[in-house]
């Protein structure tokens, strides 16, 4: 009997893109079903009534929520290509680092980006502190996972892509090679592997979004 995945998601979203990363990476074969995160599906209501946001995940009828849930889910259930190192320390430190991501460093980007003028640079301060850490973090490796990719990788696929394409549209100044060579560096080398650059959205299309929602809360 053949496994059957789908993948509730939006194209424009980085955290349905981390799922099909990580199932792209593993081999998975998966149906996308495109989401109107204006108009949400009753399926999306159904099988996520708590948070009732993208991403989900359903295999085999059993639907999982929430990005770093649906790795963890993903790594545990189809072996090849780990996403997460085999040593349990090793292990533990990716996770940390994937909750820093998405506890403080993605929020500290978007919030800095949409700052009004007189909060602007206080919160640029505080995104550009979460940077610092994470290249300190990243060192001289090509990855956070090593010379692969891996789960941190895939948790900072915002600050890669999403991140570049939004600082130019509202005219933010954050992760440029100038500040932040080790990370800029990392960015390049993340957005340029053809299984994450395959399933990206056009970055005019992601800019347009970006500047029409800049318009909109003028």
């Amino acid at each position: 009997m053949a496994e059957e995945v789908k993948l509730f998601g939006a194209r424009r979203s980085p955290f349905s893109h981390r799922i099909e990363i990580a199932l792209k990476l593993k081999g998975v074969s998966y149906e996308f079903i495109e989401e109107d995160l204006q108009n949400k599906s009753p399926l999306l209501l159904k099988y996520n009534p708590v948070h009732k946001k993208i991403p989900v995940l359903l295999h085999n009828g059993k639907p999982i929520a929430e990005s770093i849930v649906i790795l963890e889910y993903i790594e545990e259930t189809w072996k090849t290509n780990p996403i997460l190192p085999a040593d349990p320390y090793e292990r533990a430190i990716a996770r940390f680092w994937a909750k820093f991501l998405d506890d403080k460093c993605i929020p500290a980007a978007w919030n800095a980006c949409w700052a009004k003028e007189k909060e602007r640079e206080k919160t640029m301060e505080e995104a550009s502190e979460c940077l610092k850490t994470l290249e300190g973090e990243l060192k001289d490796k090509k990855f956070f996972g090593g010379d692969k990719v891996g789960m941190v990788d895939i948790v900072a696929n915002f600050i890669a892509f999403w991140l570049s394409a939004l600082q130019e549209a509202v005219g933010a100044d954050l992760l440029t090679p100038e500040k932040f060579p080790v990370l800029f560096k990392w960015s390049e080398e993340l957005v340029g592997c053809p299984i994450i650059k395959e399933n990206l959205p056009p970055r005019d299309q992601l800019m347009a979004f970006f500047r029409a929602r800049l318009e909109s809360s003028k």
